[in-house]
């Protein structure tokens, strides 16, 4: 029988093999390189910090960027391009000392490149559709919004090396929202230079582990060790490459095969059989995010709260988790998951523990004294994400909301992922799924997507002054019992009107060849490549 590890160099060789005959040759692997081939469930539509929104495209974008932390191996927050900073006493200025670093074209980096980076992406000609985001730091959204001119944001470079952000209110949770990849720096003089083109291979300078070789559109994403970055002695994979896999079965099967070294999902109705069949692959960790659906509240029935709730009760959450997805997934009716920091939780639905008929009976009554029936059904769409278990997942839904009279007509339709979250940020649907994973580990990483002001990312276009202005004023309490509290009081305002219906919280779902080291589960599902290794590369 042929050596494992002889086996999967020899898969691995003819997988590069394919790769270059699809790319023309270009971007060359040397054979003594540790490559390694990257599952990554979607095709990037941009890997521009600025301009991307989706978790797949954040795995490319934070093996090429640092910010000024970054994530450890278990995405735990550490200094990045920060040396060290302070904070003032009352929470609002930040200062920090920059490392001695350079981008990949051997540029310095500096403090103008972050404050020219904040200024860039909350620039409202920009369009991007992440900059809510960053509203805690002073005047961002009055600059987002075009009524503060760029230079306002409460970003400023000291000196080269020295760098102030200040606060709208306290953050406790600044640091981890410094490692996404909206407050990462770019290169000043490469994105003047060649505008929107400069994220190019050609063009692109970055400050991270790897930097851009080619970028094939549905096929891969290559990119190679930059021998420039700060820690670069200690990273042991020299190339990688990233394959768009929308078919998570089959992105497992060719991490079976060896030709892709891991797959970060896999369907959850294999659990059982991947489990006898390749256990030391299988990895099911808690993750700390929430699938749940936006009702478009600009569409005409779902302006109406007794619709939206209705529809949040019909549906049978711990079939979902138990029957469908069948990965350790629970049933949520809050929006923010159990253990987030900073929070005093205990939020859900009022029927949450009503009998599934008990709910659909009442569903039916709420449905009736909104003005549907007989002789005016409620007719909607329903659009749901091409990728993962959510294919498997629609026709259920479809069933538990037709199942409340025979009145109520629901379509569904599939839509390619990167599509439908398009059409999700613009209002083009009726009711889409979706999910969200947190960015930082605080409540408000959750809540301020139900915020008006968080439109386009808050995609139900759901608006309540009310709730807007209990979230603002428990982001001002420097007390975090009190702003626990208060968070918990605007969730349930939020979940009593129900704009988003809360389905299941997330596992972590992956498949991970043994050969892999450095991979280390943890609840953002977060796994740069620079901290991982391939065993016959020790």
């Amino acid at each position: 029988m042929m050596n494992k590890s002889i086996f999967r160099t020899t898969l691995l060789m003819a997988a590069s093999a394919v790769v270059l005959a699809a790319c023309g040759g270009s971007g060359d692997v040397d054979e003594n390189a540790i490559v390694l081939h990257r599952g990554n469930s979607a095709e990037p539509l941009t890997l521009d910090p600025h301009k991307a929104s989706g978790t797949w495209e954040n795995n490319v974008i934070g093996d090429m960027f640092i910010g000024l932390f970054t994530d450890d191996a278990n995405a735990a927050p550490i200094p990045g391009m920060a040396e060290s900073w302070t904070v003032s006493e009352d929470g609002l200025t930040w200062t920090f000392v920059l490392r001695e670093a350079v981008w990949s074209d051997g540029v310095p980096v500096t403090a103008g490149d972050f404050e020219y980076a904040f200024q860039r992406i909350l620039n409202p000609a920009t369009l991007a559709q992440y900059s809510s985001l960053l509203y805690p730091i002073e005047n961002a959204q009055a600059v987002n919004s075009g009524e503060m001119p760029l230079e306002a944001v409460g970003v400023e470079a000291l000196d080269d090396r020295t760098l102030e952000i200040r606060l709208e209110n306290p953050a406790p949770y600044l640091p981890g929202l410094l490692t996404h990849y909206t407050t990462f720096p770019v290169p000043r003089h490469v994105v003047e230079q060649y505008g929107d083109q400069w994220i190019q291979p050609e063009h692109i300078a970055v400050n991270g582990p790897y930097e851009l070789v080619q970028w094939s559109t549905n096929n891969f994403v290559h990119v190679q060790r930059n021998p420039l970055f700060y820690d670069n002695e200690n990273v042991c994979i020299d190339e990688v490459f990233y394959y768009p896999t929308v078919d998570a079965a089959a992105g497992v099967r060719r991490v079976q095969n060896g030709e892709l070294d891991l797959n970060n999902e896999f369907p959850g109705q294999h659990i059982d059989r991947l489990r006898r069949e390749m256990p030391d692959y299988v990895r099911v960790h808690p993750y700390m995010g929430t699938v749940y659906f936006s009702l478009n509240n600009d569409f005409e029935p779902f302006s109406d709260a007794r619709v939206r709730n209705a529809l949040g009760m019909a549906i049978n959450r711990e079939f979902l988790a138990e029957e469908i997805y069948r990965d350790g997934r629970s049933a949520a009716y809050s929006l923010v998951p159990p253990d987030v920091a900073n929070y005093a939780g205990g939020v859900e639905a009022e029927w949450a523990d009503w009998p599934m008929e008990q709910r659909r009976e009442r569903a039916r009554e709420l449905l009736m004294e909104a003005g549907y029936g007989p002789d005016n059904p409620l007719e909607f769409e329903y659009s749901h994400r091409s990728t993962g278990d959510n294919p498997r997942i629609a026709p259920v839904v479809q069933q538990d909301w037709d199942s409340i009279a025979d009145w109520v007509n629901v379509s569904i339709v599939q839509i390619e992922t990167q599509i439908h979250y398009e059409n999700l940020r613009s209002a083009d649907y009726q009711a889409g799924d979706g999910g969200w994973i947190a960015d930082y580990n605080d409540p408000y990483n959750f809540l301020f997507l139900a915020e008006e002001r968080s439109i386009p990312m808050n995609y139900s276009r759901y608006r309540n002054p009310e709730y807007d202005d209990l979230v603002s004023r428990a982001n001002q309490e420097l007390d975090m019992e009190v702003r626990a509290s208060m968070m918990a009081e605007a969730e349930q305002m939020m979940i009593d009107d129900m704009p988003i219906i809360p389905v299941v919280f997330y596992v972590n779902r992956a498949v991970v060849s043994p050969e892999v080291t450095g991979w280390e589960d943890n609840i953002v599902h977060i796994h740069r490549t620079r901290f991982m290794c391939l065993q016959d590369a020790e």
